[in-house]
């Protein structure tokens, strides 16, 4: 009976690995774009045609490629020299190693790895994806959610493992649209290739590591910034009882940046709310204080019968986890944590990190009996290697100021110039990373 069980498990395992060499991640998804420049600091590609012909000489670091919609396709120019227009363009890779920059008219600048595909869609606007190595994306994804400190690598392995849990999961997301993922919360961040060291390296750290639960099945990973003091339960916040999202005290989310919030109301505004919204008689005496008085020492789902989670969107809340007090006619909501509590604390769990807490110890805190499995499937010899030239890297910027430029570099190091991740590195905003209302848990 074991072994039977051991064998399904690992044929279920491989069910989720054999397609996850490489993604296609739809960029800028929540963007209307009619034009863009796209250039190249690694490698030299080629513009092919939806047939696969190519259309262009081979590109490199002094040229550039101009898009834009025309008559509901897509124009397009190398270097000033206008090729046509056509129904979808690719711009795919010569060299191993391939960067690319695109530049949309009004849009912040990214660069990403490996090859992009360009269409126009029905909106009349262009859509882009790129695809590129699993892996890789991954590292760009971890960039995107999570800060932490250099030495801290434990921080990037763990977001690095619920990140590629979910991908793993969800691979087949947007599989209608002809893509894996969007690069927006929908899915997951991925707003840049991933340009810090670091942070490829605890991500090649964890290579093959998932979270599965005791039938071997990959989790839902859901994290949030901070849990102010306590994760919430998962039928709390959505429909659904999980044993892995069960809530825990989580007291590494204390005095972290997110820890604590305030906001102000007046007393009208927030019965009035409850009367007009949702039909409370406030003028009855015994619920005017409850609803003036309302303490959450652990968490709770619900006031007067109504979810939490509904006050949170409709007043813009920074979390569900908040007490009410009164003073005249001010009322003030003290809450603590932001994000809907599920699941991990990014903040807490770089707490943890700098407490001292291994990277299995985080991740058995946050997502109760979930086990970490590490599907060799997933696990290539060439992740080791990447990952021994990339230590050498972080070594070597610990000792001198500057990394030569891409143009001049050699190896890996070419793809992570000290001087392009000053210019470039995406700056973790907790604002950002937690719209609840993107997220679509289905169990």
């Amino acid at each position: 009976m074991l072994k039977k069980y051991l064998l399904s498990f690992v044929l279920l395992l491989s069910i989720f690995s054999v397609r996850a060499e490489k993604v296609k991640v739809r960029i800028y998804s929540a963007s209307k774009i009619a034009q863009a420049v796209l250039s190249f600091d690694v490698g030299r590609y080629v513009i092919r045609d939806a047939s696969g012909k190519i259309i262009s000489d081979t590109l490199d670091l002094n040229r550039s490629v101009e898009v834009k919609v025309s008559g509901g396709k897509v124009w397009v120019s190398a270097n000033a020299y206008e090729l046509g227009t056509y129904d979808k363009i690719s711009l795919t890779s010569v060299d191993s190693t391939c960067l690319f920059c695109i530049n949309p008219t009004g849009k912040k600048q990214r660069t990403y790895e490996g090859d992009i595909y360009i269409k126009v869609l029905k909106n009349n606007s262009l859509e882009f994806v790129t695809e590129v190595d699993f892996e890789t994306y991954i590292a760009g994804v971890v960039q995107s959610e999570i800060y932490g400190k250099p030495d801290q690598t434990d921080i990037f392995r763990v977001q690095a493992i619920i990140s590629r849990t979910w991908a793993l999961r969800n691979q087949n997301k947007h599989k209608a649209d002809g893509f894996n993922f969007c690069d927006d919360v929908h899915c997951q961040a991925y707003y840049n290739r991933c340009i810090r060291p670091e942070i490829v390296f605890g991500t090649l750290q964890s290579v093959g590591e998932i979270l599965v639960d005791k039938n071997g099945k990959p989790i839902d990973t859901p994290f949030h910034s901070n849990s102010g003091g306590q994760t919430a339960n998962s039928e709390d916040v959505w429909s659904a009882k999980i044993p892995y999202l069960r809530s825990v005290p989580d007291t590494f989310s204390y005095r972290m940046k997110q820890s604590v919030w305030k906001r102000e109301l007046t007393k009208s505004e927030w019965l009035g709310y409850f009367a007009k919204k949702h039909k409370i008689n406030t003028a009855d005496t015994a619920i005017c204080n409850e609803l003036l008085n309302f303490t959450q020492d652990e968490r709770k789902a619900r006031i007067m019968n109504i979810p939490l989670t509904r006050i949170r969107t409709d007043f813009k809340l920074k979390s569900t986890f908040f007490s009410v007090t009164t003073n005249g006619n001010k009322v003030t909501l003290e809450g603590r944590g932001y994000g809907h509590g599920v699941g991990l604390s990014q903040e807490g769990t770089i707490r943890m990190v700098a407490l001292g807490y291994k990277y299995q110890e985080i991740l058995s805190h946050y997502y109760q009996g979930a086990i970490i499995y590490r599907d060799m499937n997933l696990v290539e010899p060439k992740y080791q290697t990447y990952a021994d030239e990339i230590q050498k890297i972080i070594a070597n910027d610990k000792k001198v100021e500057a990394v030569q430029s891409n143009k001049n570099s050699k190896g890996l190091e070419k793809l992570f110039s000290k001087k392009e991740r000053e210019e470039r590195e995406e700056v973790y905003v907790e604002e950002e990373q937690d719209n609840d209302a993107e997220w679509d848990y289905e169990w």
